[in-house]
């Protein structure tokens, strides 16, 4: 009886663990990460190639470019203040609308997120001017 009972909970606990994942928000650390302006954390999300548009300029990039254009942005419009207004989709692929206020200004930012076994990966970044 015992040994059934640590076996049921051993084969259970790695099932909570991806239940967790799975309903964790992605888009909640991603955006803190913007909100701080912190461009090499938020970098851990991206895709090793992603698409980013900045204020018009449409760019496929690696992630190391992907960083420092970010870092560029953070530098020319510090933020102060982020939040998700929209999000939708499923997995594989989810994407979020924020409004992002910085540099005295305001800007909507597009993201969407690929699920994968390795985990979330923004694949496209899209800041414009509101």
């Amino acid at each position: 009886m015992r040994f059934a009972v640590i076996l049921l909970l051993l084969f259970s606990l790695p099932l909570t663990g991806i239940r967790a994942q799975q309903t964790q928000d992605v888009f909640v650390p991603i955006g803190k990460y913007i909100q701080l302006g912190d461009a090499e954390s938020l970098s851990a999300w991206f895709a090793s190639n992603l698409e980013l548009d900045i204020l018009g300029n449409t760019n496929e990039c690696s992630k190391v470019q992907a960083t420092q254009i970010m870092k560029d942005f953070f530098v020319n419009y510090t933020p102060k203040n982020f939040k998700i207004i929209h999000k939708s989709g499923k997995a594989p692929m989810k994407y979020a609308i924020g409004e992002l206020n910085a540099g005295g200004e305001t800007f909507r930012v597009t993201l969407f997120v690929k699920t994968q076994t390795n985990g979330n990966q923004i694949q496209q970044l899209r800041i414009e001017r509101e």
